[in-house]
């Protein structure tokens, strides 16, 4: 009889520790059924597409002013630019998204006109020959869509020449001039610090 009771003590406490093994493996294989989910989720995700029209920054000093921009760099797209995307004779933000804004640290004078030190947005107005460049006074607006012509501190006229390469992306750059460039078009204006008096 000693020999039975302990027969079974024995096979209780053996069936106790297969079924606890059993409970620990499945459990183990859950956890890691969960861990490779997670883990296939986040490598199926699909990769971040690219910004369309991405901001950019550009600074420079020209004799001795402090000049910063910040404009929305659209892409060519094998899309025609001039007269299409963007029409000939209406206010153009001269970029992509938010307006494009020049700011100056001092007083200049661009195309003999004075310009109070401050930031400015600015637009163009494209037309097949000659463009009119626009400073206005309201730098933070989306587009041309809020463009108010009575908030215009100035006004000024450049040529744009075909460049000798297309430019996939807009540019603009401050080096010994405000130089624009996009598709085959590019032009540049001058600025200079305000003399006194």
């Amino acid at each position: 009889m000693k020999k039975i009771i302990q027969f079974y003590a024995l096979f209780l406490i053996s069936l106790s520790v297969i079924f606890s093994s059993c409970s620990k493996t499945e459990t183990t294989t859950a956890s890691s059924e969960e861990n490779s989910d997670t883990t296939t989720a986040v490598a199926e995700e699909p990769a971040k597409e690219e910004i369309p029209s991405p901001l950019k920054k550009v600074s420079g000093e020209l004799d001795g002013v402090q000049v910063n921009m910040q404009y929305g760099s659209p892409g060519v797209k094998e899309r025609k630019i001039w007269g299409d995307l963007v029409p000939y004779n209406e206010v153009w933000r001269t970029g992509a998204n938010e307006a494009t804004w020049i700011e100056f640290d001092k007083d200049v004078t661009i195309a003999g006109q004075k310009i109070p030190k401050g930031k400015y947005g600015l637009f163009t107005i494209p037309a097949e020959s000659e463009w009119t460049v626009i400073l206005n006074k309201v730098w933070d607006q989306w587009g041309a869509y809020d463009y108010d012509e009575k908030e215009d501190l100035a006004r000024f006229n450049v040529v744009p020449q075909k460049s000798d390469s297309s430019k996939e992306r807009l540019e603009f750059s401050v080096d010994d001039d405000v130089t624009f460039a996009w598709e085959n078009l590019t032009f540049s204006f001058d600025i200079e610090p305000a003399t006194e008096g």
